[in-house]
């Protein structure tokens, strides 16, 4: 990243720079961005038959992520890892394919912005109840706003999965 007085300039996927860190060679085929205003709850989400590995971050305000490991024959299977991205802060957050993902906005409004490794398919939808028992993620809300949708999605013990290899 470079910064002045004017403003900044950040590079925000760079193959080579990724690869060289340890990244695995990915090709993204769709990029999304959403908007969500403060204490939004979205997730958590993935698809069941064609998995999405998602390179995410925040363009504009903060929130916290979530990646949680939803793949049953994985040793980290149930467990999950949240950070802090935003507008400040530049951080990214690599969501595997396989991974339940989702984020609630801490600011006022926050720009969400991430790049897939396959494309959206309406019907291959599955997901897990953000407030699930078994996985206990610790969401810094304590009241989120959560789309009818995601109040009604499976626990993890009965959702329906992706199994993917290691």
């Amino acid at each position: 990243m470079y910064g002045d007085e004017r403003g900044f300039f950040l590079e925000t996927w760079n193959r080579r720079r990724y690869l060289d860190a340890g990244f695995p060679d990915v090709t993204f085929v769709q990029d999304n961005h959403s908007r969500s205003r403060k204490g939004v709850l979205r997730g958590l989400h993935y698809q069941i038959k064609s998995p999405q590995g998602k390179l995410v971050r925040v363009s504009r305000g903060r929130v916290f992520d979530v990646a949680a490991d939803v793949n049953p024959d994985s040793p980290t299977f149930g467990q999950w890892v949240g950070v802090e991205l935003s507008d400040v802060n530049h951080r990214q957050l690599w969501i595997p394919a396989g991974y339940a993902h989702g984020f609630c906005v801490l600011s006022d409004e926050a720009d969400f912005e991430y790049k897939c490794t396959s494309f959206y398919e309406p019907g291959d939808e599955g997901g897990i109840v953000w407030n699930d028992p078994t996985l206990a993620i610790d969401w810094p809300v304590i009241k989120p706003l959560v789309s009818a949708k995601d109040a009604v999605l499976p626990r993890l013990d009965s959702a329906e999965r992706s199994w993917l290899p290691r």
